[in-house]
C-alpha cells in the first residue's frame, strides 16, 4: 500500500525507506484494526446459521417468527447504518466505532443468556445497531485515510474482515457442534452438551473487547478534522499517512473541496437530490439494493438449511456451511488483489454475470428434484410421530410415493395432515423427501458465493466511499446502507416463508432475475472509479 511516491524515493533514496516502510505499516495497522468491526459484523450476521436449528424447538418458533429472529440484528443494522454517517459527522468516525464495540459485546453475552424469544430478538437487534454503525462508518474511515492507489485494497480489508468473520463463525459453530456430542466431562461441567447454541453466541464477547481495544491506538479522519476545522491535528495524521511533500497537498485539496461546499454543521437530507448528486444517489441505491437482493443473506443465514433441504444431515450441512465460508473468503482476497488492478467495472459485470447464472443453476437443481415417501425417508423425518405414522398410514392406503415438484407433495400433506400440520411441517418433511442433484446445488451455492466476494460483496462499500464528496458523504452512506439493511432484512425474513410457500426453486429464479437487471444496470450506468483521489472523483461527478 505504499505510495508512488515512497516508492520513487526509496530507489533514489535508501534511507527513505525506513520512513515509507513505517508509513506503510501505520496505515496497515489503522486498517486491521478498524476492519476487526467488520470482523464482528460478519461473525455476529453469521454465527445465527447454527443457531437456527437449536432456538425453533427451544422457543417453539413458526416460520415467521424464524425469521423475525434471524432479521431481527438487520432490523435494528437499518436504523444504525441511518444515524451512524450523521453522528459520524457530528462525533467523529472513531467514536462512533466504539460506541459499536460496546454494542456487540452486550448483544454477545445478553443473547448467549437469552431465556425466551422475546430477550433473544432484543438482544440481537442491540448487535444490530453495533452493525449497523460499523458497516457504515468503518469504509468510511478507511477511505478517508488512504492514498488513492491503494483505496479500493484498504477499503476491501473490512470486507475481507467480513468474510473472515463469516467463516470462523460457520467454523466455530461446526467444531461446537462437534465437542457438543463428545463425551468429555468438562463439555457436561460446562453444559455445552445441552445449550451449544448459547456457547456459539457468547463466544463473540472476546473479538468484541479486542477491537475495543484496538481503537484506543486508531487516530481520528484527517478529512473530519478538517471539516470540524482542526488544522493541526488534520496535518499531524496526514504525516503518519503520506510523505512530507504529500501532507500540504493532501491539506489544500481537502480544503478546497469543503470549501467549494460551504459545508455546513449538519447536511439536510434534499442536498441529496441536488442535480450533481441525484444520479450518484440512484447508482448508489442500486448497488445497495443489488448486494442484498440477489439472496446473499439467504445463504449466509440458512446455509446449514438449504443443505440439509438437498438432503444431507446435520453434521454434512453444518461441514459444507463451512465450505461456503471458505469460498467466500478465498474470492474475496482475489477481488482486493484485483481491484486496484482491473478497476471496480469488470469485476462487478463479471461478477454478476456469475451470481445470475448460478441462482438460476439453482433453481433447475431444486425445481428438477423428485420428492419420495418411502418409510425409511419417514423414519428420518424430524416430525412427530403421529405425522410420521399418518404419512405411512396413507402410503399403506395406495396413495403416490413420489411426487414430481414439491408443491405436488406439499398438496398431498394439506389433504393427509391438513392445513395446519401441512404448514408446519410441510418444509422439514420436503427437506427429508427430496431427491435431487446434491452436488449441483453444492457448486452452485459455492460458485454463487465466489462471485459475490469477487463483485458486489465488497466493491459496493468501496463505491459508496468514492461516490460522493464529503459534505454529504456521512449522510449519503448512510442513506444507502439503510435501504441495504432493509432488503437484507426482508430477505431474511421472507427466506423460510418463500421456502415453506413457493419452494426452493422459485425463490432462487426470483434472485436469478434480480441480479440479472443488476447486470444490465451495472453495464450501462456505473462509472469507474479506480486510482482517482476523493478530490478528483468530486470534481469530475460535480461536472
Amino acid at each position: 500500500m505504499a505510495s508512488s511516491e515512497d516508492r520513487l524515493n526509496t530507489k533514489m533514496n535508501p534511507s527513505a525507506d525506513k520512513t515509507a516502510s513505517k508509513r506503510h505499516r501505520t496505515l496497515l495497522r489503522v486498517g486491521l484494526s478498524v476492519a476487526l468491526g467488520g470482523f464482528l459484523m460478519g461473525f455476529d450476521a453469521s454465527v445465527i446459521s447454527g443457531v437456527v436449528r437449536f432456538i425453533r424447538p427451544e422457543f417453539a418458533l413458526s416460520d415467521l417468527q424464524l425469521g423475525w429472529a434471524v432479521g431481527a440484528l438487520t432490523l435494528t443494522a437499518t436504523l444504525g447504518m441511518l444515524t451512524a454517517g450523521p453522528l459520524s459527522d457530528r462525533i467523529g468516525r472513531r467514536a462512533v466505532l466504539v460506541l459499536a464495540a460496546v454494542l456487540y459485546a452486550v448483544s454477545a453475552l445478553a443473547s448467549a443468556l437469552a431465556v425466551d424469544v422475546t430477550t433473544f430478538v432484543l438482544a440481537r437487534m442491540i448487535g444490530g445497531l453495533g452493525v449497523g454503525a460499523s458497516l457504515i462508518v468503518g469504509p468510511m474511515y478507511l477511505a478517508e485515510i488512504a492514498p488513492p492507489e491503494s483505496r479500493g485494497r484498504l477499503v476491501s480489508l473490512n470486507q475481507l474482515n467480513i468474510v473472515i468473520g463469516i467463516s470462523v463463525a460457520f467454523f466455530s459453530n461446526y467444531v461446537l457442534l462437534q465437542l457438543a456430542g463428545s463425551a468429555a466431562d468438562w463439555v457436561t461441567l460446562i453444559g455445552l452438551d445441552r445449550e451449544v447454541w448459547r456457547w456459539m453466541l457468547g463466544i463473540e464477547t472476546l473479538p468484541a473487547v479486542l477491537f475495543l481495544i484496538a481503537l484506543g491506538f486508531v487516530p481520528q479522519s484527517p478529512r473530519w478534522l478538517l471539516m470540524k476545522g482542526k488544522t493541526k491535528e488534520a496535518a499531524t495524521t496526514l504525516a503518519m499517512l503520506y510523505p512530507p511533500s504529500e501532507v500540504d497537498r493532501q491539506m489544500q485539496e481537502i480544503q478546497q473541496a469543503l470549501a467549494s461546499h460551504q459545508t455546513q454543521s449538519a447536511v439536510p437530507v434534499r442536498a441529496l437530490f441536488h442535480p450533481s448528486l441525484r444520479w450518484l444517489l440512484v447508482i448508489g441505491l442500486v448497488l445497495a439494493i443489488l448486494q442484498q437482493i440477489t439472496g446473499i443473506n439467504a445463504v449466509f443465514f440458512y446455509a446449514p438449511m438449504i443443505f440439509e433441504q438437498s438432503g444431507l444431515s446435520a453434521d454434512a450441512a453444518f461441514l459444507q456451511a463451512v465450505l461456503v465460508g471458505l469460498t467466500n473468503l478465498v474470492f474475496t482476497v482475489v477481488a482486493m488483489l484485483l481491484i486496484d488492478r482491473l478497476g471496480r467495472r469488470p469485476l462487478l459485470i463479471g461478477g454478476m454475470a456469475g451470481i445470475t447464472l448460478s441462482m438460476l443453476v439453482l433453481a433447475w437443481g431444486f425445481g428438477s428434484a423428485s420428492y419420495s415417501l418411502s418409510s425409511e425417508r419417514i423414519e428420518r423425518m424430524a416430525v412427530p410421530t403421529e405425522v410420521q405414522q399418518q404419512l405411512e398410514a396413507s402410503k399403506l392406503r395406495g396413495g403416490p410415493v413420489t411426487f414430481a415438484s414439491e408443491a405436488d407433495l406439499k398438496a398431498h400433506l394439506m389433504e393427509v395432515l391438513g392445513v395446519v400440520e401441512a404448514q408446519t411441517h410441510g418444509t422439514e418433511i420436503a427437506k427429508s423427501a427430496a431427491v435431487l442433484r446434491t452436488w449441483l446445488i453444492l457448486c452452485a451455492i459455492l460458485g454463487f458465493v465466489a462471485s459475490f466476494a469477487v463483485s458486489i460483496g465488497p466493491i459496493m462499500w468501496v463505491m459508496l466511499s468514492e461516490l460522493f464528496p464529503l459534505y454529504v458523504r456521512g449522510l449519503a452512506v448512510s442513506v444507502a446502507g439503510f435501504v441495504n439493511s432493509g432488503i437484507s432484512f426482508l430477505v431474511q425474513l421472507l427466506f423460510p416463508v418463500q421456502l415453506a410457500t413457493i419452494g426452493s426453486a422459485q425463490t432462487f429464479l426470483i434472485y436469478g432475475l434480480f441480479g440479472l437487471v443488476g447486470l444490465l444496470f451495472i453495464a450501462r450506468f456505473v462509472p469507474e472509479t479506480r486510482q482517482k483521489s476523493l478530490e478528483q472523483l468530486d470534481r469530475e461527478f460535480s461536472a
